[in-house]
């Protein structure tokens, strides 16, 4: 019995550190660019899992990733298993990163510090929580592998989504709001982690 115990004290152990492993980086910006948005005029819509994907821009976006968040019940979660907490420009940069406390929880991405290293119209304007539906399993399997610290770069459309029932999740089209339907909902047709050096 003490054997079984001490096995799965280890494989918890295992469990929280590769949960929450993460890459170090240097001071310094690392993703400078903002995302780059270009709107999608007349789009004919995408059936994708059995919901109705309505293209509203091509997206496209190179970032830090600041936090990582599952998700297994609800609609929300049969298109978009994995939100992203990303960051660019002055959220890519560790000295900035290192005097906020981040975290995710209900399809949301929080921050919070004791003393603001820049702006928080900053803050919201240079990070984003994005829900990724990913366009087939081999891109689904890359983003479940992603951790805190990855850059990471990836393309697609920010879309809206109903089903037959009159579910409906729609996406943000702009980098500063904040608050309910400012997360970006992305359709992911290409999706790349860089190699740390």
């Amino acid at each position: 019995m003490r054997y079984l115990a001490l096995v799965a004290l280890a494989l918890w152990a295992y469990w929280s550190w590769w949960d929450n492993r993460s890459v170090a980086h240097a001071p310094g910006v690392l993703a400078p660019a903002n995302p780059s948005q270009k709107e999608i005029v007349e789009a004919e819509p995408l059936v994708h899992e059995g919901y109705e994907l309505l293209p509203q821009a091509d997206f496209s976006i190179r970032a830090r990733v600041l936090s990582t968040e599952n998700y297994f019940l609800g609609q929300e979660a049969d298109l978009s298993r994995t939100d992203l907490a990303l960051g660019w420009g002055s959220m890519s940069d560790s000295s900035i990163l290192d005097l906020l406390r981040i975290t995710q929880h209900s399809r949301f991405y929080f921050w919070g510090t004791e003393k603001l290293p820049i702006s928080s119209k900053k803050i919201t304007a240079h990070s984003a929580n994005m829900h990724l539906i990913p366009a087939t399993d081999e891109i689904a399997a890359a983003i479940g592998d992603v951790i805190e610290g990855d850059i990471v770069r990836f393309r697609g459309k920010l879309v809206d989504a109903t089903n037959d029932d009159g579910w409906r999740w729609v996406t943000s089209l702009s980098r500063t709001d904040t608050g309910k339907d400012a997360c970006e909902l992305v359709f992911v047709e290409k999706f790349d982690v860089e190699k740390s050096p």
